[in-house]
C-alpha cells in the first residue's frame, strides 16, 4: 500500500515495524491457542506485527485457514505464520503443538486462550454432568497442557525467560446471575493455576498471568442480546463506559504480558474490563466510542505512517 500518510523507501517500498526490526516481540516464537477468531486472531495479528513468528492452533482447520488468511492480508511483513489442527483437551495435540515449534529455536510465548462455554451449562441442578466434564477438559485441563508444555520446551531450549498468558475471566472475580456453573468453576481454576505456576517457575525466569477480560462486543453476544433492550441493560449498564469491550483491547494487553515490557509482572490476575469490577454507580450518559478490531480492517496494519523512520 502507499499514500501520503506511510514512509516509503528509496524503491517505493512500506516500511514496516518488521522491516526495521523494532518490534516488541522481534525474534520471538509465539503460539496462540483458540487462534481462528476473536481475541485469539487479534493476538495473532498483533504478534506477528510486531515481530514474532507465530503458530496460530485451533480445532478448526477452515477457520484456521481462513484466519490465517487475514492475518498475511493485514500484516504482510510477518516473519513466519503457520498454523496447526489442535484439540487443547488431548494432550498428544497439546505436546506435538508445541514441539512444532522446536525447529523454530524453542517457545518464548505461549498464550492458552482456547475455551468454550456451551450452551447447555448452567447451575448446580441443571448444568449436564458430561457439559461440566467437557468444560473442565477444555478450559482447565488444556491450560495445563499449554503450560506443562511450555515449560519443558523453555528447558529445552535453555530459555532464561519465557511468557505464558492464560485466558480467564472476570466470572472467575465475580458473580453473575446469568448460571454457567462449569464455566465459572473452569476460570477460577485457570486463576489458581496461573499462581501456582508463577511461584514455581520464577526463578527459571518463566512468568505465568491470567487474562481476565469482561464480556466482548462479539456476533455470538449480539445475537444473543437482540433487540431485547431490558436484557441488553442489564449488562451494559455495569461498564462505567457505557459499552462492552472489544477483543483487540484484550490483545493488546496479551501483547504487554508477552513482552518484556512486563518482566516483574508476574502471577496477577490481569483484568481488562473497563472497570465493570470495580464499579458501584456508573455514570449517566451516551457511551463511549470503541477501538476497531483488526481483523475487520482491509489494509495492512504493520505500514509505518508519519514518523520519519
Amino acid at each position: 500500500m502507499s499514500g501520503e500518510n506511510s514512509r516509503t523507501s528509496s524503491n517505493g517500498a512500506v516500511q514496516t515495524i518488521n522491516s526495521v526490526g523494532m518490534g516488541r516481540l522481534h525474534g520471538k516464537n509465539a503460539i496462540v491457542t483458540g487462534a481462528a477468531g476473536g481475541i485469539g486472531l487479534e493476538t495473532c495479528i498483533l504478534f506477528a506485527k510486531e515481530g514474532a513468528n507465530v503458530l496460530m492452533a485451533d480445532i478448526s482447520a477452515p477457520a484456521l485457514e481462513k484466519a490465517s488468511a487475514k492475518l498475511q492480508q493485514l500484516v504482510p511483513s510477518a516473519h513466519k505464520v503457520e498454523t496447526q489442527v489442535c484439540d487443547v483437551s488431548k494432550e498428544t495435540d497439546v505436546q506435538k503443538m508445541v514441539e512444532h515449534l522446536d525447529s523454530w529455536g524453542g517457545i518464548d510465548i505461549m498464550f492458552n486462550n482456547a475455551g468454550i462455554m456451551h450452551a447447555d451449562d448452567a447451575d448446580a441442578v441443571d448444568t449436564p454432568e458430561k457439559i461440566w466434564d467437557l468444560t473442565q477438559a477444555i478450559n482447565v485441563k488444556g491450560v495445563w497442557f499449554g503450560c506443562k508444555h511450555a515449560v519443558l520446551s523453555f528447558r529445552k531450549h535453555n530459555k532464561s525467560r519465557g511468557s505464558v498468558i492464560n485466558t480467564a475471566s472476570v466470572v472467575a472475580l465475580v458473580g453473575s446471575a446469568t448460571p454457567q456453573l462449569a464455566y465459572t468453576a473452569s476460570k477460577g481454576a485457570v486463576l489458581a493455576l496461573t499462581r501456582e505456576l508463577a511461584i514455581v517457575h520464577a526463578r527459571e525466569g518463566f512468568r505465568f498471568n491470567a487474562l481476565c477480560p469482561a464480556p466482548l462486543n462479539t456476533p455470538l453476544l449480539q445475537d444473543w442480546l437482540g433487540d431485547d433492550k431490558p436484557k441488553r441493560l442489564r449488562r451494559e449498564i455495569h461498564f462505567p463506559s457505557g459499552r462492552f469491550g472489544e477483543a483487540i483491547e484484550q490483545a493488546n494487553a496479551v501483547l504487554f504480558l508477552a513482552s518484556d515490557e512486563s518482566s516483574f509482572i508476574n502471577g496477577q490476575d490481569f483484568v481488562v474490563d473497563g472497570g465493570m469490577t470495580k464499579a458501584y454507580v456508573t455514570p449517566e450518559g451516551p457511551p463511549l466510542a470503541a477501538p476497531k478490531n483488526n481483523a475487520l480492517l482491509s489494509q495492512q496494519v504493520d505500514a509505518i505512517r508519519g514518523t520519519g523512520v
